[in-house]
């Protein structure tokens, strides 16, 4: 019996006629050099909203991306009907590599992470002076999240007219984080969205925050107002706002600055996805003095050099302590 290898060019071949009329399965993919470049605004039960040269577009993922999902910020290569106009659709066949992810997991004990952010610069940590009381728990687990992401942490402070923003900045002060102060006078005259936007012109930046401390109305200030976003109030009994954003949604600086990112109010902000060792390198005058550390050091246990070396005054004090302090985050309750 005559026998044909995988890859026989033998044109005599007898091939099975296909019955369904459609071309036969083949490993090989496509490369879809012609993709079109795209970002990824919002994503909503599997249609993700993309902008493509300038251009507002639906899309979804195609099929040999697998489980990889697409998240706001994501660069995306997309090929289809590109036009933008009603009841089309494009495909995404291409997710480029990310810069930098924010990510959480709804709680310490969950394994599963869920990726918030893709490509942001900065992290706006929002968080009000009262009504609600600020909870400096949920920050330090924020700015973790930043640190072991590769987002610059920015805090900005609501309401300060009815309470000073000392003892928050105090807490925070060793940690050389920038800050914006602002009050409600200052959100509805325009000042607050003036002093914010410094820290934002050319940057994608993520806003997040607990329901409530003035996050989505901060972003109302910040962009067109044709792209504004409904607002919600505090609850008189509970002290906790009303969740208003849904989802994640990009959206852009008034003018031609940059983007930001508003974000779903959080109650919590889990790190089970977090390697502690990561967190130094937020810490570039102390990264020096982990040399001598034991392996797998995390910089928070018995044995590790950083004490011995800033005793020896290669750092200051307070930033250990501020380390060890973002150490111990995933071991105390947010609500602290």
């Amino acid at each position: 019996m005559r026998r044909y290898g995988k890859h026989t060019d033998e044109d005599d071949i007898r091939t099975r006629p296909n019955r369904k009329g459609n071309r036969p399965r083949t490993h090989i993919r496509p490369k879809h050099e012609d993709a079109a470049g795209g970002m990824v605004l919002t994503v909503d039960r599997g249609r993700l909203t993309c902008l493509v040269e300038g251009r507002t577009i639906v899309a979804m993922k195609a099929r040999e991306l697998g489980r990889k999902a697409a998240v706001v910020g994501d660069r995306v290569a997309l090929v289809g009907d590109l036009s933008g106009t009603k009841d089309t659709l494009a495909r995404i066949v291409r997710i480029e590599e990310r810069s930098s992810v924010l990510r959480r997991t709804a709680d310490d004990d969950d394994p599963y992470e869920r990726v918030v952010v893709a490509n942001a610069d900065q992290l706006a940590i929002v968080t009000a002076l009262a009504d609600p009381e600020p909870r400096p728990r949920l920050i330090d687990r924020c700015l973790v999240a930043a640190y072991d992401g590769g987002l610059d942490p920015l805090l900005v402070m609501t309401k300060s007219d009815l309470a000073p923003p000392d003892k928050l900045l105090e807490l925070y002060g060793d940690l050389d984080i920038p800050y914006v102060v602002t009050s409600r006078e200052e959100l509805e005259n325009g000042d607050a969205a003036a002093r914010v936007r410094e820290h934002l012109d050319g940057k994608v930046t993520a806003f997040v925050g607990h329901s409530g401390v003035g996050k989505t109305t901060l972003v109302n200030a910040l962009v067109p107002q044709d792209r504004r976003r409904l607002t919600g109030v505090v609850n008189a009994v509970t002290g906790r706002g009303r969740h208003t954003t849904t989802s994640a949604l990009a959206l852009p600086l008034s003018g031609d600055g940059g983007w930001v990112v508003d974000t779903p109010g959080v109650r919590s902000f889990g790190l089970a996805h977090i390697d502690p060792s990561r967190v130094i390198h937020a810490f570039p005058d102390l990264e020096p003095g982990t040399e001598g550390c034991p392996r797998a050091c995390s910089h928070d246990e018995q044995d590790c050099a950083l004490d011995g070396w800033v005793a020896e005054g290669h750092a200051d004090p307070a930033r250990l302590y501020s380390l060890r302090r973002l150490l111990a985050t995933r071991e105390r309750k947010e609500g602290d």
